[in-house]
């Protein structure tokens, strides 16, 4: 995957998610300015090509960032293994990652 395609599907998933954020009944004044600061990190992560995002890995409450509608990011995975939740795993590993869901995704699973 090049790194443009995985930068714009970083991307893509903050934007989903910040989205989510706007329209959650909870106070954004509580996250946003968090937020701002772990997706900045991450996307530096990223940027760098040493870390890619892995989708369906994280255990429950330890995702690094998305993980749905209602949610402020980081930290905020219902479930193990949750398919719209990623970890930041070293790039070219995470196909490679085998959880009781199935392989790790570089997409958000359904």
């Amino acid at each position: 995957m090049s790194n443009r395609m995985l930068s714009t599907l970083v991307i893509g998933a903050f934007a989903s998610a910040v989205g989510a954020l706007a329209t959650s009944p909870s106070s954004a004044e509580e996250f946003t300015a968090a937020q701002k600061k772990i997706q900045a990190e991450h996307t530096a992560l990223v940027k760098s090509g040493k870390v890619e995002p892995c989708f369906g890995t994280a255990l429950k409450g330890q995702n690094d960032c998305y993980a749905g509608a209602g949610t402020t990011c980081a930290g905020t995975s219902t479930v193990d293994w949750q398919g719209n939740a990623f970890k930041l795993v070293p790039k070219g590993s995470c196909t490679a990652i085998n959880t009781p869901k199935g392989a790790g995704s570089l997409a958000p699973k359904a």
